[in-house]
């Protein structure tokens, strides 16, 4: 049995990771297939454990382990995992040649100085540093590797992005791709680069996802990626599996299945293709984006909400008038439990010690309250955060126009539009929206209620990023593009809806929210849009196994 290396903090701090001998196992046997000549790469190879695999597929098709020197090919920078790589595969009768290098320092086979030839598989697992520690030289020099086989990557791209992409620089035109990465492949915008480049790039795409979780150090969902071929592709197939253990049981990895969209995330590709078409179609013709009714936009950034937002007992302890201060929603969005934020539900939370008030005085104002407040403020250190040091003064935050409409951006079940009817201000714990020009002024009453739909539901799932512990986030560009029922249709469903609207209000603030989703689907959906009793059940079906899937995400994991 092969000695196995569990992750240390510093493999951590890499972004390595262990993989499950079941999933090495799995890709080498597609990668390497049926052929004994294959040359593999893997080109941050760790402790060889796909090289393992792959040498271990070559010896079962009849490869003698003498020959597999020049047949296993693997890079890595860290000197200990090459040294203990030699020492495994050494272990079984095996060798490989093995390269000390920063991968992306690693010449290509149409460049002087390549030490491999192109190959007929590449497998691994690429490290998972986020863009927040992949910085400085290394990123440079990752980014200009993608860039030269004509993938321009973001900023915002983690390490990962850039190996695979200069990996399949060595990949033979028929070769084989099988290769472990964050399943945030499918959803973040910044992957959206390489979404393009995989349908350009291969002739068929496979995609294997897991329901739980495959790395006992990682808390990140992983997605296998199976490419063969070149000249492009317009399907894939996915499979989805509860576990490593039922990887054995996927058969079908040469068919297509499925088509992703041009732009934009394949969260879709996780809902059956009936269910998936007919949200298309919908959205298509009988919804539009959220930003036709108006702009979604970050509500105003303090630099440390603790000391911006006031409550009552505080405004009232350092004497500041109700001019050095504006009226807020209070940080968070726990308390925006019906359709409407009102004048007395902010009364309401400034009797409950809320900070519902946000310093916002004139720049000139010398009074002794305000400057007893500014120097509490430096005392804490607030006028050192970055965004007090980029406006002058420090102690006062932007502030626009109150907004129409709330939209409560991270949530559980699902995000919600809020009609503001106090006309208060809000900061970043939401977005706020003032309708378009030209937009009826009804939809502020309209759309809170009738975007408690399925088709926006399963929007939401689809356009928004999910977090640790089942939080659904949506930025303001996603928020943009979420799906709510168009002019015409909102106006008949309201027609209906209206009358019921206080009663739908009291369901809601009670919790009973599966009850008005039900009540506007069968208003909206049904009679107004003319969809059938089993195509809603469908779609309703669709957004609620993502929502449960996101769900179980593990407090701590990142979004995808």
């Amino acid at each position: 049995m092969a000695h196995v290396v569990r992750p240390s903090v510093d493999r951590r701090a890499r972004g390595a990771f262990f993989t499950p001998p079941l999933i090495a196992d799995f890709l080498a046997a597609w990668a390497v297939s049926k052929n004994p000549d294959a040359v593999v790469l893997d080109p941050t190879c760790g402790e060889a454990v796909f090289l393992l695999s792959a040498g271990r597929r070559l010896l079962h098709l009849g490869r003698a382990a003498d020959d597999l020197a020049s047949q296993l090919l693997g890079v890595d920078l860290h000197e200990e995992s090459l040294s203990e790589a030699g020492a495994l595969l050494a272990s079984e009768g095996m060798s490989a040649n093995l390269v000390h290098s920063d991968f992306f320092g690693v010449p290509t086979p149409d460049q002087l100085g390549c030490p491999f030839p192109l190959v007929d598989a590449v497998i691994g697992n690429p490290p998972f540093v986020r863009y927040q520690q992949h910085i400085g030289e290394d990123r440079r020099r990752s980014r200009q590797a993608a860039l030269r086989q004509g993938v321009r990557l973001s900023g915002l791209a983690s390490s990962w992005a850039a190996v695979l992409v200069h990996a399949c620089a060595f990949l033979k035109p028929e070769g084989r791709l099988a290769i472990v990465l964050p399943a945030e492949l499918l959803t973040v915008h910044y992957a959206q680069p390489i979404r393009r480049w995989l349908k350009r790039r291969f002739a068929a795409v496979n995609l294997v996802m897991f329901e739980r979780l495959q790395f006992a150090d990682a808390m990140e969902n992983v997605v296998l990626l199976l490419a063969r071929g070149s000249g492009g592709c317009d399907a894939f197939t996915l499979d989805i599996v509860d576990d490593a253990a039922d990887l054995a049981g996927i058969e079908r990895l040469e068919q297509l299945a499925v088509t992703p969209t041009e732009e934009g995330k394949w969260t879709d590709l996780l809902i059956p293709v009936a269910q998936r078409q007919l949200f298309r179609r919908v959205s298509e013709e009988k919804f539009v984006r959220l930003e036709e009714y108006g702009r979604p936009e970050l509500g105003t950034v303090t630099g440390k909400n603790n000391y911006f937002t006031l409550s009552e007992e505080t405004r009232c302890v350092f004497d500041l008038s109700e001019d050095q201060v504006v009226q807020v929603s209070p940080p968070g969005t726990r308390h925006l439990r019906g359709l409407t934020f009102s004048a007395a539900d902010w009364r309401q939370l400034r009797d409950d010690g809320e900070r519902v008030w946000l310093l916002h005085p004139d720049p000139l104002d010398d009074s002794p309250g305000l400057l007893r407040y500014i120097e509490e403020g430096e005392k804490q250190g607030v006028h050192e955060a970055y965004k007090c040091q980029v406006r002058t003064p420090w102690w006062r935050p932007p502030l626009g126009a109150a907004p129409d409409l709330f939209f409560t951006y991270m949530s559980h079940r699902y995000p919600r539009l809020v009609a503001n009817r106090a006309r208060v201000h809000c900061i970043n714990s939401m977005h706020g929206i003032r309708l378009a020009h030209g937009v009826p002024r009804q939809a502020i009453s309209s759309l809170p209620l009738l975007a408690l739909n399925s088709v926006t539901m399963l929007g939401a799932e689809l356009h928004g990023r999910s977090y640790g512990g089942g939080i659904l986030k949506m930025e303001p560009r996603e928020a943009a593009s979420l799906p709510v029922p168009d002019p015409a249709l909102l106006g008949k469903a309201w027609e209906r809806l209206g009358p019921e609207r206080d009663s739908l209000d009291r369901q809601l603030r009670d919790g009973r929210w599966t009850s008005v989703l039900a009540r506007v689907d069968e208003v909206l959906l049904r009679d107004a849009a003319g969809l059938d009793a089993d195509q809603v059940d469908g779609l309703r079906a669709a957004a609620r196994s993502l929502r449960e899937r996101r769900m179980r995400r593990p407090v701590g994991s990142d979004g995808e």
